[in-house]
């Protein structure tokens, strides 16, 4: 066999099976069809991390949610992943939704979380002055947080690949079979590799690769969702992340501060029939709108910074599609709560894989470039800009990314190939004039590098 296991599929939560199985004595690839680790559904969510005190009680979900939370916690400081915990308020409307507030506590109790708690609507707009009028209470969840979901995945791969996981960027799967004296054969790339063991985490892909095994265990429909980012200025305006009450389809429209220090607005939850398809939609942007003016009209005053859609993998179930088969791990239908649970499922599928490898010599995991709001950041750092002036050279002006950033990410062991790489690697480009300054240098240091 070539390999001891193969990953198919880089997101967070194939990042992070990649790095837990690195840990081991094992030959691992980890395979991703797009330009980059984490480059897909990965980088368009929420970028919460969640306790699972929502999840429906005694699902796979609300357990690895719960796991994941206490292990991205613990492992996001060394790693250097901006986390920030502002809590979260759950907020009804009505009375309708205000009579939900039992059932959410008892599921959150039933959960193992139980520092839930009511607020009456005096408090709640104590707590949340620029609320929109009519709001009449709220459940208040103060350990739910807020993280990079740029940094996270890099953060998993960078360690897998330091500890010698096989990283392959754009290689579509294109077939994959059993062999007859056990493990796979896999084609991708344009030519195949055996392995031992194989991980499906192709997330919008997951139901097609599992077919090509002869399952028919789950069909993916793309969830689209659609998400405004307001201007940095908007920031003072909420001090929590602010989430609906939910429905059958959705956790509704939330909105939330983000570690870049923007306020985001989102999202929509619309199926689709395409995998591709991550436009945003006249229809949806009024939605999203509409319900910003009824949360938090004040945030309307301000311009608008950029609009993103990202596409979940949502299947005709409602928890998490693990199965392992002789040798063989399929991690699908991981929606929004991937992110937060990504560290508990890659504990779940070493050990559902029944792997007999011993674990290498611990180490501790690389530290991630800070790109939190914050937290500190070169420009601001007088001695380190003393010892290198590279990281006083201003390259993006509107979130303030020097040369000595962007320099250290084109040279970093799981190097950006394009703009959009570097940005999430850096923040820059994504602020107000999204590139329209810093674009063509940042265009020339990638070809540069590329070059060199």
């Amino acid at each position: 066999m070539d390999r001891d296991v193969v990953i198919v599929g880089a997101g967070v939560v194939g990042a992070a099976i990649a790095r837990e199985l690195s840990r081991y004595e094992l030959d691992v690839t980890l395979l991703e069809a797009g330009p980059d680790v984490g480059a897909g559904t990965s980088k368009a969510n929420t970028a919460l991390l969640h306790t699972g005190f929502d999840a429906k009680p005694g699902t796979l979900e609300a357990r690895l949610v719960a796991r994941g939370y206490e292990l991205l916690s613990e492992y996001a400081p060394s790693a250097g992943i901006p986390v920030e915990r502002t809590g979260a308020l759950l907020v009804a409307w009505d009375e309708t939704q205000r009579a939900e507030f039992a059932g959410i506590v008892e599921r959150t109790h039933a959960n193992g979380y139980r520092a839930i708690r009511e607020l009456d609507r005096d408090e709640l707009y104590r707590r949340e002055p620029k609320l929109g009028l009519g709001a009449l209470g709220a459940l208040e969840v103060p350990d739910e947080a807020l993280i990079c979901p740029f940094t996270t995945p890099l953060a998993f791969a960078t360690e897998a690949v330091l500890a010698g996981c096989e990283l392959r960027r754009d290689t579509t799967v294109t077939g994959v079979e059993r062999l007859p004296g056990g493990g796979f054969r896999v084609d991708a790339g344009g030519g195949s590799l055996t392995t031992r063991h194989l991980v499906n985490a192709a997330g919008l892909r997951s139901d097609e690769l599992d077919r090509l095994l002869g399952y028919e265990r789950f069909t993916v429909t793309p969830r689209r969702g659609e998400l405004i980012v307001f201007d940095k200025l908007t920031r003072p305006l909420v001090r929590h992340i602010v989430l609906a009450v939910p429905t059958q389809v959705s956790k509704g429209v939330l909105v939330s501060p983000t570690v870049f220090g923007n306020v985001m607005v989102g999202p929509t939850a619309e199926d689709v029939p395409s995998k591709a398809d991550t436009s945003s939609t006249a229809a949806g942007l009024d939605y999203l709108v509409a319900e910003t003016d009824r949360i938090l009209p004040a945030l309307l005053d301000f311009d608008v910074t950029a609009v993103y859609v990202g596409l979940r993998a949502a299947t005709e179930h409602a928890d998490f599609q693990i199965a392992f088969e002789d040798g063989y791990a399929c991690v699908g239908g991981i929606r929004s709560t991937g992110l937060s649970a990504s560290m508990a499922i890659a504990e779940h599928v070493r050990e559902g894989l029944e792997l007999s490898a011993a674990p290498r010599a611990p180490r501790p995991p690389p530290r991630m470039p800070n790109i939190g709001e914050a937290f500190p950041r070169p420009y601001r750092e007088a001695e380190l800009i003393a010892s290198d002036p590279d990281y006083g050279r201003v390259v993006c002006f509107c979130e303030r990314v020097t040369r000595g950033e962007i320099r250290d990410a084109l040279a970093s062991p799981v190097a950006p190939v394009d703009l959009d790489g570097l940005r999430r690697r850096t923040r820059a480009h994504m602020g107000r004039c999204q590139g329209f300054f810093c674009g063509a240098r940042l265009a020339g240091m990638l070809a540069e590098a590329d070059r060199g």
